[in-house]
């Protein structure tokens, strides 16, 4: 006979208590992670906001826009075990979830032992994901989803919290292996990151070039983490945000009587893009420290929540249009 406890719900006083408690340590987050990261304050915000409702993100720009330094400095600054895997043609699942070696001992008798690969991690780092063969591409998206790996039968448990920070060169594309569309569904969001504006490039140029650099420091703990995305899946969501969700990826579907729609894009997203729009959403609303999401975290979270659950006819391509377009277009119907 198994006995279920249910949770007893928190108060409006002790949630509002807990979640001042949290923006304090966000507010924390923040001010370490800008020490070292100058300008491209969206960037942090949204991979920030991907950490904190406890997925992943896929970081997509062109070398030297300080991805890898992010992920180093979130990392530090978050307290989490954080390493680095550089995705190539040759890599194996096994050079990234570990294998077993067998081992003798004094007596003679052999056995089986299981040495762990780098992604038993809090903070993972794949570095130029879609170099990687899909074989090796689809060992660490499985991971991603099931938070446990599978060898010899036998099953090992990832750290908790574990998070994935893809990133990806949108330019060469030469010898690569784009992700599938089911894949890239694991991801959170899609970050995009654009050249930083003059006065940050001008601040990089000066502090990045003499003979100290700005070094990052611990600030919270990932048990801290843990207890921030446990609040923020409490967090209330208003019903008029709950139907601007709905309105919006179903929006995104062909066949739902959008003639917009109809015509541009070949599939939509599915129901995991609204769920990844109400966490999202939630967590925004607490880095702005505000109790609850409104309509306007949906219009600035769409594109990073939908543009890689989407894909556009080849029609649409042939216009010159790109997914950004059409989820703009969404957005203001919203």
């Amino acid at each position: 006979m198994s006995i279920i406890i249910k949770q007893a719900p928190i108060s409006e006083k002790d949630m509002i208590a807990e979640a001042e408690k949290a923006l304090a340590d966000i507010s924390r987050v923040r001010e370490g992670v800008g020490r070292v990261i100058f300008g491209q304050e969206s960037v942090v915000e949204r991979t920030l906001v991907a950490l904190l409702a406890g997925g992943h993100a896929l970081l997509v720009g062109v070398p030297g826009l300080a991805k890898t330094k992010l992920v180093e400095t979130l990392g530090i600054v978050l307290g989490m075990d954080a390493r680095r895997i550089q995705f190539t043609p040759d890599l194996m699942p096994s050079d990234i979830l570990g294998s077993e070696v067998m081992e003798q001992d004094e007596l003679g008798k052999r056995s089986f032992r299981f040495i762990s690969g780098p992604i038993f991690a809090q903070l993972l780092m794949a570095d130029e994901i879609n170099r990687a063969s899909p074989r090796t591409q689809s060992a660490l998206l499985q991971s991603m989803q099931e938070y446990h790996v599978t060898v010899a039968g036998a099953r090992h448990d990832l750290p908790s919290p574990f998070h994935v920070l893809a990133t990806q060169n949108p330019l060469e594309q030469e010898g690569t292996y784009p992700l599938p569309e089911a894949q890239l569904d694991r991801f959170l969001m899609q970050i995009d990151i654009l050249y930083p504006e003059l006065e940050a490039e001008r601040r990089i140029l000066l502090e990045t070039t003499g003979t100290e650099d700005a070094r990052a420091q611990n600030v919270l703990t990932p048990e801290r983490l843990k207890e921030i995305q446990h609040l923020i899946r409490r967090m209330p969501v208003p019903e008029s945000v709950v139907e601007a969700i709905l309105a919006l990826v179903r929006s995104a579907r062909p066949g739902q009587d959008n003639a917009d729609t109809d015509k541009h894009v070949a599939w939509g997203p599915g129901p995991r893009a609204s769920q990844a729009l109400t966490l999202c959403a939630r967590a925004r609303a607490l880095y702005d420290g505000r109790l609850a999401p409104s309509i306007d975290d949906i219009k600035a979270l769409a594109e990073p929540v939908l543009q890689h659950r989407m894909a556009l006819t080849f029609a649409a391509r042939a216009e010159g249009m790109s997914v950004r377009d059409v989820v703009a277009r969404l957005v203001k119907g919203i």
